[in-house]
């Protein structure tokens, strides 16, 4: 294969066969082609696009790269549930544990932050000690044991995606529809579980910025399902707005044991991973229609299994889940002040794209492969879209790690609000349902 003659077909707008797709895999895989020349291949799909066959056929190339696990053996059935990436969205730490403390166990290959969307091991990381990446053995293990299991990408399972997801990080290429339905996709034929909930995201801090793109993308992966004999629904979510209050790592961990403990949470991170959890319940078999899963949910929340479910969670993969009982033990960043609001009136938009870039900038993700984040940093968000504030009423709460990172995050978060006299309706949770071709929504 000569790699240059495929960037060169792509970036003229052809369609690629799947013999080139899979020589491009293996030949990135194996080392034969450098990471800028991958660079470049990543751009031109990013720019011309996949059809839904190369975006199938690059899918199916990126899982085939390694291992492709059997949960034959290991349980009856899983599911998994993943979201397409946002701001504020840690509702995997939260869905999870409802899920197994409802009888259904659930095996989750998960990733990093990509750009300004955090990722859940970079979240789950903020407990000490805790193990994330599990082998193939280890996870199929911990998933026969104990019913649950949170892993990174091991080394032998779709170590393309693991390398590309890592490139598109720092080249631009994170919104390319094809490159985050392969990239997706992958990981879940790779892990092996026939049961999957895809929470894509709209808006303008997701990477399917309307409602049609994000619709497509849907349809693609859950075409991709029926492909390979999964089942597979996609709801389409909000994401104009950060979800939750909290952005960022240690802060994001926080208020997922803030609401698995029962405590006040915003409503819309609440009725959203409600809805999550019972659609994975019926998906299941585990409930006989929506009502009777969510009434399991909020049971599972009440009597405190959902919780104890997430400790034992951190507790088998090495963690310390004494931060989880006791959360004041996080470290915190060593500036925390409010950004009050300058003038008083009904909040018309908090830009959930600004508020995530923010929060990158203050160190809680990354802008090129090498940073490190700093666990401790983030943003509260005190205000939803729909609510009337009072001038000086706090908006946000900034956590940083030096004056001149605070300095910079207020005057961006600033920009973020958009605060007029007229009232204005709350933004939507859900946008739809889409489901395979033999099932109904």
């Amino acid at each position: 294969m000569n790699v240059v003659d495929t960037i060169i077909k792509k970036r003229d707008g052809k369609e690629l066969t799947a013999a080139e797709i899979n020589d491009f895999i293996r030949g990135y895989t194996d080392g034969r082609i450098p990471d800028y020349q991958a660079s470049a291949f990543l751009m031109a799909v990013l720019c011309r696009g996949m059809t839904d066959r190369e975006t199938a056929d690059l899918t199916m190339a990126i899982a085939h790269s390694g291992e492709i696990i059997s949960l034959t053996g290991i349980v009856d059935t899983a599911v998994d549930k993943h979201s397409t990436g946002g701001v504020g969205d840690k509702t995997t730490l939260i869905v999870q544990p409802i899920v197994t403390a409802c009888g259904v166990p659930v095996a989750k290959m998960s990733g990093r932050g990509l750009g300004f969307s955090g990722g859940t091991i970079d979240k789950l990381e903020s407990v000490p000690n805790i193990k994330l990446d599990l082998s193939k053995e280890a996870f199929l293990a911990q998933l026969k044991r104990y019913h649950t299991v949170l892993s990174g990408q091991s080394a032998d399972l779709a170590p393309a995606d693991g390398m590309l997801y890592a490139l598109r990080d720092v080249t631009g290429t994170v919104p390319a529809l094809p490159l985050i339905a392969s990239s997706i996709m992958s990981k879940k034929i790779a892990a092996g579980t026939q049961t999957i909930l895809l929470d894509v995201k709209v808006g303008v801090g997701a990477f399917m910025d309307t409602i049609e793109k994000a619709r497509h993308l849907a349809e693609v992966m859950v075409a991709i399902g029926d492909h390979v004999g999964r089942k597979v629904y996609a709801e389409l979510t909000d994401m104009n707005q950060p979800l939750g209050s909290a952005v960022g790592n240690i802060l994001e961990v926080k208020e997922v044991i803030a609401f698995l403990k029962g405590e006040p949470v915003p409503a819309d991170i609440y009725e959203h991973c409600v809805e999550s959890s019972a659609i994975l319940l019926e998906m299941a078999g585990a409930a006989k229609d929506r009502n009777d899963a969510e009434n399991q949910v909020k049971k599972a929340l009440a009597s405190g299994a959902a919780f104890e479910s997430l400790k034992k969670l951190v507790e088998v993969q090495g963690g310390d889940s004494a931060y989880l009982d006791h959360p004041e033990k996080f470290p915190r960043a060593p500036i925390v002040r409010e950004v009050l609001a300058d003038r008083g009136g009904y909040v018309h938009e908090i830009n959930a794209r600004t508020v995530g870039e923010t929060s990158v900038s203050l160190d809680a993700g990354r802008v090129k492969k090498s940073d490190s984040i700093d666990h401790r940093v983030g943003i509260l968000v005190h205000q939803k879209v729909g609510d009337f504030v009072e001038k000086g009423a706090p908006l946000f709460t900034i956590h940083a790690n030096s004056e001149e990172k605070f300095n910079r995050a207020v005057t961006n978060l600033l920009s973020a609000v958009r605060i007029e006299a007229e009232k204005c309706e709350p933004l939507p949770q859900f946008y739809g349902l889409v489901t395979g071709a033999n099932e109904k929504a």
